[in-house]
């Protein structure tokens, strides 16, 4: 309490028990008496929490450190396993008593003040720690001052500790990312030595059994490219021998397969379209629009090998365009009105030469009846 209480005692009211309680604040010995155990027991406590020695042996250095080593261990975004966010919130409320008494018992004029608030009467003697957290001392703007460097000060460590964190972390990251591509590399390495181990066993196993005694020139030198003597011999020789056995490129056999599934594409859709009339009839358009949708799957497949093809093909003019259904389409429509244009001039021909043959079959038959009646006639007549 900040006012004390006299008491007036008269002897009526006495004998009645009325007491008359007197409001004062010109006091301040009692009300120093009132409140002092009470915040002697707080503030040993923060003293206590904060692991520093007796009030009178702390220095404000001496409780920002212990404030900032007690906050490595407890804040909760330290990462420690000793993490306490309640734990911390204790230790941040008696750092900042701690810090509020220092501040409040170190102030050179603090008599004077003490004196001016209870003249005015008006404020209160916890006013100053209603702003700044209760940090720092002095006038309203230097404790401004003392209170932002407080909060850098705060920011800074924070930086520092999360800098920490992170470079642990990606240290941490680095170093497992390196062991597994050692593990990854050491065993590509032991497969590696495991196969080339297995080919020399079975090519020892091979010359044991004699299976290379019958290869053509067996014993006798390779021949050299004698036609461009600015060429490899070694490697002349070792792509012949690839090509030899049956070796090819793989844009080379992706090009065989691009020819062969374009072939087999067009065939499908002459063939199609050459059995169905000119004149189309209802049934044979949907029979053909489903032959063209089945087509145009089988080109989605066929340009992307194309796509493949052009990018392992090695020379820029040998590369292809995508395959359109329309033009593959007008190709088998001209190709089948060709066929059938084809197969009505071998109908002619064939109408033509079995003429002549029944021509050239009559002239016989009329020249041996001919033949026959001048024999008859002879022998009728001798």
């Amino acid at each position: 309490m900040s006012c004390t209480f006299q008491l007036l005692v008269s002897r009526t009211d006495f004998c009645h028990g009325r007491f008359l309680l007197v409001l004062s604040q010109r006091s301040p010995l009692l009300r120093t008496l009132s409140s002092g155990p009470q915040v002697s027991r707080s503030l040993r406590e923060s003293y206590r929490l904060l692991q520093l020695p007796d009030e009178r042996d702390s220095s404000p250095v001496q409780v920002k450190e212990a404030y900032l080593r007690l906050a490595k261990l407890y804040h909760p975004d330290s990462g420690a396993p000793t993490a306490d966010a309640v734990l911390f919130a204790r230790v941040e409320e008696a750092y900042r008593a701690v810090l509020a008494h220092q501040s409040k018992t170190n102030k050179p004029d603090g008599g004077k003040e003490v004196e001016d608030e209870e003249s005015r009467g008006t404020a209160f003697a916890h006013r100053q720690y209603l702003s700044y957290e209760g940090v720092g001392s002095g006038t309203p703007s230097q404790r401004e001052r003392q209170y932002r460097q407080i909060r850098v000060d705060r920011a800074s460590d924070q930086i520092l500790n999360y800098r920490q964190r992170e470079h642990e972390r990606a240290a941490a990251a680095e170093g497992a990312l390196v062991e597994r591509d050692m593990r990854q590399r050491s065993r590509k390495i032991k497969i590696t030595q495991a196969v080339e181990r297995l080919v020399e066993d079975l090519i020892q196993e091979s010359m044991a059994r004699g299976d290379f005694r019958n290869l053509s020139g067996a014993g006798k030198p390779l021949n050299k490219f004698e036609h461009n003597p600015y060429a490899d011999p070694m490697t002349h020789n070792l792509n012949r021998i690839l090509i030899d056995n049956g070796y090819q490129p793989p844009w080379v056999v992706t090009q065989r397969d691009i020819r062969e599934t374009t072939a087999h594409i067009r065939k499908r859709l002459l063939e199609g379209r050459a059995r169905l009339g000119d004149p189309m009839s209802p049934k044979e358009s949907s029979q053909w629009e489903q032959l063209c949708a089945s087509v145009e799957e089988e080109l989605v497949k066929l340009n992307k090998m194309v796509d493949n093809y052009n990018l392992i093909v090695p020379m820029l003019k040998m590369q292809m365009v995508h395959f359109s259904l329309s033009r593959e389409i007008d190709r088998a429509v001209k190709g089948a009105h060709q066929h059938r244009l084809e197969q009505q001039r071998e109908r002619e021909k064939e109408r033509e030469r079995r003429k002549e043959e029944k021509k050239r079959a009559n002239a016989l038959n009329k020249t041996k009846n001919t033949k026959q009646g001048l024999m008859s006639w002879m022998k009728s007549f001798l």
